[in-house]
């Protein structure tokens, strides 16, 4: 009973740092991780101590599927060799640098362990980044690679640290045995996921039940982590090729209401999962602080270093994976020179989050390793990273990309687009209205007719003047008038015994759905 208190308690600190978080215009990662430091010196409120197991299972896998789902598979494709770059060869290139450098200043730790480390702080989190991106209005390439980098540099960087950890309890051998487990993992998680994948499609054609089409989704990931693990192959590749697979698919495996049902269930589950993990990487401070056995100038110095290195790493590597790669010349023709801004903005969001709180719980423990490692010293650094990068860089990102000048107003251009898509749209349905009126009466048919021309000139008039109501902006207010009307009426009736609850429920729905569009249409 105790844990089920715990848990509401956290779910409830995190709905409500959320809700103050937007009310303040703040993004709620930043608000829950400072109200984590302040409550986890609050007497008497949950102790928290996360486990390997949890994070790598149960929060990690749930995360990254949503985001997976939600990638533009199209957009990741033409983004794919910088994405690759930043997922792969940064994280490699920041873990050896920065293992190396913390290893100048503590020579009597071993290189496999500051490797390790170096693993663990590598890849950057985009759950705050790419919510900072989409609030202030960053390029889409950018929020696309902030995306594609985070989906897969959590795989890069947990076989590191797999491979570190091996080499720290002396249970890896040679270059060959290395290289062999990289493929074993990396290739087996693209295969898992693609088998997955393949398997769900192929449930969700079958699947008529919007509960049972939602019950799959959710169960998805972590059926995949499970045998990911059990096989011995990486869980993060696996998930991710299944989301991309299946949210590329969604449109045509789904109907309309479970795909309305399942990403209303995933906004949800993604909302509480993003903020109770943060508000739990805040609550660590204090055991942290108190397990600790380092001295103070050492852990100083180390959390300095690291922290140094991976902000200067990924500018150093930034800068030459953006313009040296456009001296090729079929890059430089396929490609436009991105201005200095860009990649500058793209190197200062590099936000430390679950993937570096999941990658340090998983270090060996201190006595499994020959000669022993300050392991307190290196969960503590990692958690400072996390904190330090949130709060210095997330809090300045807006600023920068402000001063820099990157921003991009796609309001118009996406208007503009679904407009002239919308038009094609109404053309095909008229025709098909057309070839199957048959014998309907004139009047349902006129009301269809006059349902896709309404759809065809709101998409238009997005492009008009702003100062004066649109007809189909008067249509949307005074149909959520009507709209509340009918709803007390229904409402009275039952209170009155004149019809039951089904029948309220059922007209209520209905209304539900009316009024949701009209919502969505002024979005």
């Amino acid at each position: 009973m105790e844990g089920i208190v715990d848990t509401v308690v956290l779910i409830v600190i995190a709905v409500t740092g959320a809700a103050l978080a937007r009310r303040l215009g703040f993004v709620a990662p930043l608000v829950l991780l400072v109200a984590g430091l302040g409550l986890s010196f609050v007497p008497g409120l949950p102790v928290v101590h996360l486990e390997p197991e949890l994070v790598l299972v149960g929060i990690l896998p749930p995360l990254l599927y949503v985001a997976a789902l939600q990638t533009s598979v199209p957009a990741f494709r033409r983004a794919l060799r910088p994405i690759m770059l930043l997922a792969v060869g940064l994280v490699i290139f920041t873990a050896l640098i920065t293992g190396v450098l913390l290893h100048l200043l503590l020579p009597e730790v071993p290189l496999a362990a500051c490797v390790a480390l170096g693993a663990v702080v590598a890849p950057p989190d985009a759950v705050s980044a790419t919510a900072i991106a989409r609030r202030i209005g960053l390029p889409r390439r950018i929020i696309t690679l902030l995306e594609g980098e985070s989906l897969l540099n959590d795989a890069t960087a947990l076989v590191l640290v797999r491979i570190a950890g091996a080499a720290l309890t002396g249970t890896a051998v040679g270059f060959w045995e290395i290289g062999r487990d990289v493929v074993v993992i990396a290739g087996g998680g693209l295969a898992l996921g693609f088998v997955a994948a393949i398997l769900a499609a192929w449930l969700h054609r079958r699947i008529e039940d919007p509960m049972l089409d939602d019950a799959l989704s959710l169960l998805t990931p972590f059926v995949v982590v499970v045998v990911a693990e059990t096989l011995h192959t990486s869980s993060v590749v696996a998930v991710v090729v299944a989301g991309l697979y299946l949210g590329h698919r969604i449109p045509e495996l789904l109907s309309p209401t479970s795909r309305l049902q399942m990403e209303a269930v995933w906004r949800l589950v993604n909302f509480l999962l993003e903020g109770v993990v943060f508000l739990l990487v805040g609550l660590q401070l204090r055991d942290l602080v108190a397990d600790l056995e380092t001295g103070l100038v050492t852990t100083v110095q180390a959390t300095a270093l690291v922290l140094g290195a991976i902000v200067v790493l990924r500018f150093i590597w930034m800068y030459p994976a953006t313009y040296l790669v456009r001296l090729i010349p079929r890059i430089r023709d396929r490609e436009e020179r991105p201005p200095a801004g860009q990649p500058t903005v793209v190197a200062w969001a590099g936000m430390r989050g679950v993937v570096t709180l999941a990658a340090v719980l998983t270090l060996p423990a201190s006595d499994e390793v020959p000669g022993g490692y300050p392991r307190d010293l290196f969960v503590f650094v990692a958690f400072a990273i996390i904190v330090l990068t949130l709060l210095i860089q997330g809090t300045t990102l807006p600023w920068l990309a402000n001063r820099l000048g990157v921003r991009e107003d796609t309001g118009t251009a996406d208007a503009l687009a679904e407009a002239a898509v919308q038009t094609r749209a109404t053309r095909a349905a008229l025709d098909a209205l057309e070839r199957q009126a048959g014998d309907a009466p004139a009047s349902v048919v006129d009301r269809l007719r006059a349902m896709a021309e309404h759809r065809d000139h709101g998409a238009w008039e997005r492009l008009g003047r702003q100062d004066r109501e649109t007809p189909s902006a008067a249509y949307r207010r005074l149909r959520r008038d009507m709209i509340a009307a009918e709803r007390e009426v229904f409402r009275t009736a039952r209170d009155e015994g004149r019809i039951p609850d089904e029948v309220l429920t059922r007209a209520q729905r209905d209304l539900d759905l009316e009024e949701s569009q009209l919502h969505r249409a002024e979005d």
